[in-house]
């Protein structure tokens, strides 16, 4: 739920200009054996093939995709794309501006939602899933499970969304299981503060709604009963964010409210801390120094709805806004999650890179967005800003973690690619990609319909043009002529769709299969850059291997610019390789198109010819 129009990020650079190339090879660090890949589908958009697109439109009007268009062979598809896990964003029951009052199901206020189609993050009850996704409203909790037990038939791992930082600021939790409570039950609403109450509270001030600037409406202005500019809260808790204003601003996270951890208004803790040296300890001894502690409710509560989900045969989480959360609470909450399931992949939205290493050491996450680092200079690239040179300046600087760093290119949150507000051509991110999915052992993320060049132009409502509205009822036209009437075959695919979803497909296959991936990675960027004629900072290359697998990854990330030129591969990565004097023929694994062969010499440096074309890019094996 990165908020990009609030949201203050810290950045660090970190310096990386080292002359003694051979101390840049960077280990492996993680026991997985292959490359993993996340496909993240906003699931209400994923089967809606209604290409009506009228802004703030109804579900009626704009329809709205269903578990059951994740047929098997819809999985299947995704499956061969390249994906080891799905991310269903979405699920947890939200906010809807929709009745379903006749299945007990309360109307929720459009004063207090963000959009028609609702805020995915303002999690109205943790225990069943959103209304809208189901044929049978009714039957929506089995019609999901239903849903992970096809995915986990083509062998898909399944994830989905936990908010732990707020709750919907109506949060009900009708389908709270017996013998729990739902959130703010038993609060003592008459403090600011209470350890165990789990929100915070504004005493003797009633709730308003915000003061709506440039023209925006709620619903853009249509009529209905609940749309009167009123929401009943007294007293007023403290928004998402942190705001702690009755009246929040129309750019705070309104349609929420923060959740108390212990952490009492001045900053301090209200729990036990972690002894110094813990980091260095497994999820093991975490789950046992907590095991006897006297912890914050919503501590307990967020472990029970995790522990649900996991009985439900979920595989693992991916954390909103995580760092807005205690450390010690991720600590309590994963190692009780990975004494449930150990493999359970746990993913969380960490921007700050001062904390990267306690969120992933201290609170035992395995994943955090690259965001800052690798995608902002990827970005700013794409662009036409950057020179390659700052990708080693990244990757340089994460060695110690970057298993940890989930790479990507498009989220939920982020502008799409082709939109003319980032790069205008799904093209121009092909070296990028080939860059983010090869360049460490970490786990690939890529957004449904970034492999068939979604611009996400639609006016949708609440949601604006360059990222895909993930608050209104809305359709994703490149991606629906690529669901084609839900065959999933791409049938009504333009050729240009279908040469880019071959590309993340050969991209992505090549990686999961990778041994060398899972191994180590070396710079030869610079030696190419000081030592080689025609060599360009808009090219990047690098090597990685295993034992059994040797790479050397070629790029060009100019947009007009072909480049002829001997590539050099320095004496210490032939030491390094083994190899003796003589002729190793490669060949490329993404279009197989081309065999060059690496000559290497008696002084112990390697070369070949190459000719690369405006985006091209190469992963030559060693045969």
């Amino acid at each position: 739920m990165k908020k990009w129009y609030t949201l203050l990020v810290l950045v660090v650079v970190f310096a990386c200009k080292n002359d003694k190339k051979e101390e840049k090879i960077m280990k492996p660090t993680s026991s997985i054996k292959k490359k993993e890949v996340v496909y993240q589908v906003f699931t209400r958009l994923f089967g809606n093939t209604n290409t009506t697109n009228k802004p703030w439109g109804t579900i009626e009007e704009n329809g709205v995709g269903k578990f059951s268009d994740f047929s098997e062979k819809a999985l299947n598809q995704i499956k061969d794309l390249g994906v080891t896990h799905i991310w269903y964003t979405g699920v947890p029951h939200h906010d809807v501006i929709r009745d379903y009052t006749a299945i007990g199901i309360s109307n929720d206020d459009p004063d207090i939602v963000k959009g028609r189609a609702g805020s995915p993050y303002a999690v109205k009850d943790y225990y069943n899933v959103n209304p809208d996704l189901a044929d049978d409203p009714k039957n929506r909790l089995k019609e999901f499970q239903d849903l992970i037990k096809r995915s986990h038939k083509v062998g898909l791992k399944v994830i989905i969304d936990i908010v732990p930082n707020h709750v919907a600021r109506n949060y009900e939790g009708k389908t709270t299981p017996k013998g729990k409570e739902p959130f703010g039950a038993s609060d003592d609403t008459s403090v600011e503060y209470h350890r165990d109450n789990n929100f915070y509270y504004i005493p003797n001030a009633a709730f308003q709604v915000p003061q709506w600037q440039d023209g925006y409406l709620p619903l853009g202005g249509e009529k209905i009963d609940l749309a009167d500019g009123k929401y009943t809260e007294v007293p007023a808790r403290w928004t998402g964010n942190g705001s702690r204003l009755a009246q929040p601003d129309r750019n705070d996270w309104y349609e929420t409210v923060k959740v108390n951890y212990g952490v009492r208004p001045d900053g301090t803790y209200d729990f036990e801390v972690l002894p110094e040296n813990f980091d260095t300890k497994d999820y093991k001894a975490h789950f046992e120094f907590w095991k006897d502690k006297d912890v914050p409710d919503s501590w307990i509560k967020f472990k029970d709805i995790a522990l649900y989900w996991l009985e439900k045969g979920v595989d693992g989480f991916r954390f909103d806004m995580a760092e807005m959360v205690p450390v010690e609470f991720w600590s309590y909450m994963n190692s009780s999650i990975k004494m449930k399931n150990s493999t359970a992949f746990l993913l969380a939205e960490v921007y700050n890179p001062d904390l990267y290493r306690a969120y992933i050491h201290k609170g035992k996450m395995d994943y955090l967005y690259d965001k800052v680092e690798l995608y902002d200079s990827l970005k700013h690239i794409m662009e036409g800003h950057g020179w390659t040179d700052h990708i080693e300046t990244v990757e340089h600087g994460m060695k110690d973690i970057e298993h940890h760093m989930l790479r990507f290119l498009e989220n939920h949150d982020e502008q799409r690619i082709a939109s003319p507000e980032f790069a205008g051509d799904p093209k121009i991110a092909k070296p990028a990609m080939v860059v983010s999915a090869t360049l460490s052992t970490a786990p690939t993320m890529i957004y449904f319909g970034q492999e068939v060049g979604e611009p996400a132009a639609e006016h949708a409502g609440f949601g604006s043009p360059s990222r895909t509205s993930i608050f209104d009822y809305i359709g994703v036209p490149t991606f629906q002529r690529w669901v084609n009437n839900k065959n999933f075959d791409g049938g009504q695919s333009t050729e240009e769709e279908k040469n880019l979803r071959d590309f993340y497909k050969r991209l992505l296959s090549f990686t999961i299969q990778s041994d060398a991936l899972m191994g180590e990675y070396q710079e030869i960027h610079y030696y190419n850059k000081d030592n080689t004629p025609g060599y360009d900072h808009r090219l990047f290359t690098f090597c990685r291997w295993s034992s059994d697998e040797k790479l050397i990854i070629v790029t060009n990330f100019d947009k007009e610019k072909s480049y002829d030129f001997t590539l050099k591969v320095p004496e210490f990565m032939i030491e390094k390789w083994a190899l003796a004097p003589g002729a190793y023929p490669m060949e490329d694994q993404l279009y197989h198109t081309i065999e060059p062969n690496l000559l290497v010499e008696e002084n112990k440096t390697g070369a070949f010819s190459i000719q690369i074309k405006p985006l091209e890019s190469f992963i030559f094996r060693l045969k």
